[in-house]
């Protein structure tokens, strides 16, 4: 059983991104957005988002709608949506995110956004396929 006392877990966690667990159909991961940080503005053609905010504040971006989150919000990215999340608040913006199907490697761990930004850019950061 994989258990996760998920706002914990999110708010310790330093890395901008960090992959917690990987299912065949869903992924779970832990993000922190620095101050005057972002995700990047991206579109998955084939994965639907979940993302629900732990703490800070920010703007989400969706399909050229603009809106502010902050703890306790839920936002939905469905497949081939133009989005991108703007820490707008002096404090790290920390989420957790379900992905279907997977996005990222399997334990992926990136410490920075251009880390996470490389990895990608180099195909190391493929999801699990089967």
């Amino acid at each position: 059983m994989e258990h996760f006392t998920i706002a914990t877990v999110a708010e310790e966690s330093p890395d901008f991104r960090r992959v917690l667990w990987t299912g065949k159909h869903t992924q779970l991961v832990i993000m922190t957005i620095p101050p005057d940080g972002e995700i990047g503005e991206e579109v998955h053609e084939e994965v639907d988002q979940i993302l629900t905010f732990v703490s800070g504040t920010g703007e989400a971006r969706i399909a050229g709608e603009r809106r502010k989150v902050t703890q306790g919000d839920l936002v939905v990215v469905p497949a081939g949506t133009r989005h991108n999340f703007v820490n707008t608040g002096p404090n790290p913006l920390v989420l957790y995110t379900i992905y279907g199907p997977p996005e990222h490697a399997d334990q992926a761990v990136h410490r920075t956004k251009e880390q996470a930004d490389a990895l990608e850019e180099a195909g190391k950061d493929e999801p699990p396929t089967g």
